[in-house]
Order: C-alpha cells, then sequence, then structure tokens
C-alpha cells in the first residue's frame, strides 16, 4: 500500500476511536455515571424515567401485528447465535493457542447493561437483552476472523469492500505477488507483537512455513 494513504487511513482510524471515547464521555456526563461496573443515574432521573415506563399490556395492545408475528422467528435465532458462540471459543482456544496469537477478549464485545434501564418494560428489557447478545457475538466474531485473515491470508480484494474489518485497510493490495511471501510474515509478526504486548513475558511462536 501507498505509505501516504495507509498513513491517512491510520489517521482515520485513531480520530475515529477517540471520537467514539469523547462522545461516550460526554452522554456519560450528561445521564450517568459508572462506578465499579454499574451503571448510576441520578434518583431524579431514576423517577422520570420510571414515569415513561410503558405497560406491558399496553405495549401488547399498540405493537404492530407484524412485530408479534416476528417474534418466534426472531428469537428462534438463538439457538445456532449460541453454538455458534461456542464454537468461536473453542476455535480461537485450540487455533490461535497453536498459531501463538492474542486471543480476542469475548467481553469487550458482548455487553448487556440496558436491561437496567428503568423506562422499559420486561419485553423490551428482554429484546434489548438478545439484541446487545446477538450482535455482541457477531462483533465478537467479526474480530476473531479478522486475525485468521491476517494470519492466513492478509490480500485486499479486487472488488470493493463494503464496510470491511478495522486490520483490512493495512492488507496487501491484489495482485502483489513479489511481495506476497515477506508480507505475510511481516502480518504474522504484528499478531505475535499483540500477543507478547497483551501478555509481558510471552515468547513469541516461532512461524511454521505455510502448506
Amino acid at each position: 500500500m501507498n505509505e501516504h494513504i495507509s498513513r491517512i487511513l491510520q489517521q482515520i482510524n485513531t480520530l475515529e476511536d477517540e471520537l467514539r471515547t469523547v462522545l461516550h464521555e460526554q452522554e456519560s456526563r450528561a445521564l450517568f455515571t459508572i462506578r465499579n461496573k454499574r451503571v448510576e443515574f441520578e434518583h431524579s432521573v431514576k423517577e422520570a424515567h420510571k414515569q415513561l415506563k410503558l405497560n406491558v399490556f399496553h405495549w401488547f395492545r399498540t405493537s404492530k401485528p407484524q412485530n408479534i408475528l416476528s417474534a418466534p422467528f426472531v428469537y428462534g435465532m438463538i439457538v445456532p447465535i449460541l453454538l455458534y458462540d461456542f464454537f468461536l471459543g473453542l476455535y480461537q482456544t485450540i487455533c490461535f493457542s497453536l498459531y501463538g496469537i492474542p486471543r480476542v477478549r469475548r467481553a469487550d464485545y458482548i455487553v448487556i447493561d440496558r436491561h437496567h434501564l428503568k423506562y422499559l418494560n420486561s419485553i423490551e428489557k428482554l429484546n434489548c437483552m438478545y439484541c446487545g447478545y446477538a450482535n455482541g457475538v457477531l462483533a465478537y466474531a467479526r474480530e476473531i476472523t479478522a486475525r485468521t485473515e491476517q494470519y492466513w491470508c492478509p490480500i485486499k480484494h479486487a472488488r470493493k469492500v463494503l464496510d470491511s474489518h478495522r486490520r483490512y485497510v493495512d492488507f496487501l493490495g491484489y495482485g502483489e505477488a513479489e511481495q506476497f511471501q515477506t508480507f505475510l510474515e511481516t502480518s504474522r509478526q504484528k499478531l505475535y507483537d499483540e500477543a507478547t504486548t497483551l501478555t509481558p513475558g510471552l515468547t513469541p511462536k516461532q512461524d511454521s512455513p505455510r502448506p
């Protein structure tokens, strides 16, 4: 990749991370605080939230028929998602340990906290818990597969990729054959470096020839 383009993309990623942090801090100061991983609202805010809570029976009466009819199909997805979650953990436990690259922290991606909101009724809380879990598993999976792709095939596609993962910008250009083997070693080394940074004292795994 052109060094200038690479530098610009890195700056964009850094600014996006900074923006997310600032927005979250601003929202936290305005609405809530977090103490020991527990979200706390001021008493007046909590009381106002309770007043906005929609009764479950009223919620059912005002819900659109298509929302009720789709519920079994939406919640039916919990079985494959649970299985997917289990096998993702098994996969990276085995494969990432063999590769010597850092495992993805599941807790960084699966966040379930919206059920503490007092303005949600029991059905809405369940929906929010389900959405938080399902989307978290998919985000968790994306990072696992992104690290796998960086290890085995860090090459850009010829066609435009919509919403690629964050590691994709550092991949080798499509068709740059002469640089591939050297780039592959460098790409894997970056993963090893992440492992040693996250786990001080860990000795990077020496890579074996690619099959």
